[in-house]
């Protein structure tokens, strides 16, 4: 089980790792007060695949976990 959990945490990071970022963060050092934070901005193609997918797996780790501690 805690090798599953390795697994699923090293996939984690990766697919997270691979997101890119809503705004320019060299932006926000020059100055630029228009960050677009709260732009309501949609995944297409791609982007939606890897935000589901770090959703998944992110929601499979907490399972993990709670899994994990209650059995040991």
């Amino acid at each position: 089980m805690k090798v599953l959990l390795l697994i699923v945490s090293v996939l984690l990071i990766l697919i997270s790792l691979l997101q890119g970022g809503k705004s320019d963060a060299l932006s926000a050092f020059t100055g630029n007060t228009d960050l677009g934070l709260f732009q309501n901005v949609k995944e297409r193609g791609p982007e939606k695949v890897i935000s589901i997918m770090t959703m998944v797996l992110g929601i499979l780790f907490f399972a993990l976990v709670i899994i994990i501690r209650i059995t040991e």
